[in-house]
């Protein structure tokens, strides 16, 4: 792609780093900010700016908090002898849209997938014993994708969590078995919140 200016070369190039985009789709992004007014674009670029610089991790749930512990996980109205665990803050939003979840969460940053590399010891598995090693906790549930990673990851947490006298349950399975929670409509994953099961490990039996 031939380009008449420079910076407009090095700026196409930053938004076609960004995933899923192109640099038809970057030059057009870059094309759009350009016929915006520059006090527009000023705020585009410092609400980018103070979040790559500002942003904090909750010390409890290690999701994505503008402060040191998270509003849910700070909050009083929420039950925090119930921990649901998931892969990312992106389903943390899924389930609260859901509105059918008043528990707190554990955020483990992935999933295990040894064909990318990616063992236990990558994901926050160690904050979340501690959680339960101070023996409020009643209930853990696990809400992961329903994919071979997800189950792979619920297999090895199962095992882990046998020496804590925890309920352990996974969300009811109306999502189809290779399914990102993210995509999943709000209904069939409050549901699956409602309904959840406890967890049962066929693969020890």
């Amino acid at each position: 792609m031939n380009f008449s200016s420079k910076l407009l070369e090095d700026a196409v190039a930053e938004f076609a780093k960004l995933p899923g985009v192109g640099q038809k789709t970057a030059l057009r992004l870059v094309l759009h900010l350009l016929n915006q007014d520059v006090q527009d674009v000023e705020k585009f670029s410092t609400a980018i700016s103070k979040l790559r610089n500002e942003i904090q991790f909750c010390r409890v749930c290690l999701n994505i908090s503008d402060s040191a512990v998270c509003e849910i996980c700070a909050s009083h109205k929420r039950d925090q002898n119930t921990i649901c665990v998931v892969e990312d803050t992106r389903d943390v939003m899924a389930i609260e849209n859901t509105n059918q979840y008043n528990g707190v969460y554990h955020v483990l940053g992935g999933l295990i997938s040894p064909m990318d590399g990616i063992g236990p010891s990558d994901l926050q598995i160690e904050p979340l014993l501690e959680r339960l090693k101070e023996g409020e906790v009643k209930e853990i549930i696990f809400a992961l994708s329903a994919t071979m990673e997800g189950d792979t990851t619920i297999f090895y947490l199962d095992k882990r969590l046998k020496s804590f006298d925890i309920t352990v349950s996974t969300i009811a399975r109306g999502i189809a078995f290779g399914g990102e929670l993210e995509y999943v409509d709000e209904i069939t994953l409050g549901r699956s919140i409602a309904t959840r099961v406890p967890y049962v490990n066929a693969m020890s039996k």
